[in-house]
């Protein structure tokens, strides 16, 4: 009996790395919803983001955590710029890509399926976010090191800790929407 047990217990250790891998995969998408569940911004608050950023035609535009999609559509649409979304989950990134060729906006606005802590962000202009203060903590090491200088960063809702914010302003009269924008030094340390 004791030789069955001592195999069937070396044979879940075997299974066992996949499976761990797996719960790796669903414990960083589940700690990132967390961290950033999927809650929509309202258009006057994409609009008044995209003002703030100073947002030209030809530019690109990268929204980390892009959800369905809005903040690109503006940004291609409204603005001419180039729009690029990063974001986790597979549902969102089919939802945000539906809505991109709907409005026929697909050969200037594109979204990855991607995690915005490892999304390669050196073309951008702009970077838009609506993440928590402690994942924008993560994120600020990679916008300090790639991004180029005089790019701007505008984040709705949490600051972005270390930065000393260019402006911040309510988006709406009812102060529901705190945006902060932020200005890449014209050279880098």
């Amino acid at each position: 009996m004791r030789a069955c047990t001592g195999v069937a217990i070396v044979a879940v250790a075997l299974l066992s790395p996949p499976a761990r891998a797996q719960d790796s995969v669903s414990d960083k998408k589940s700690y990132i919803n967390r961290l950033a569940p999927y809650v929509t911004s309202p258009a006057r608050v994409v609009d008044r983001m995209l003002e703030m950023a100073r947002l030209k035609p030809g530019e690109t535009l990268y929204d980390l955590g892009c959800g369905d999609g809005r903040i690109l559509i503006a940004a291609a649409g409204k603005y001419k710029a180039k729009a690029v979304g990063v974001e986790i989950s597979p549902k969102l990134v089919a939802q945000a890509t539906a809505n991109v060729v709907k409005q026929g906006l697909s050969g200037v606005a594109r979204v990855i399926h991607g995690d915005a802590l490892e999304a390669d962000i050196s073309r951008a202009d702009v970077v838009t976010i609506y993440l928590a203060t402690s994942l924008n903590e993560k994120l600020r090491p990679r916008l300090e090191k790639f991004l180029k200088p005089g790019a701007r960063v505008v984040s709705h809702g949490f600051a972005v800790p270390g930065w000393k914010a260019a402006r911040v302003e309510r988006a709406d009269a009812r102060h529901e929407h705190l945006l902060y924008l932020y200005e890449m030094p014209a050279e880098k340390n």
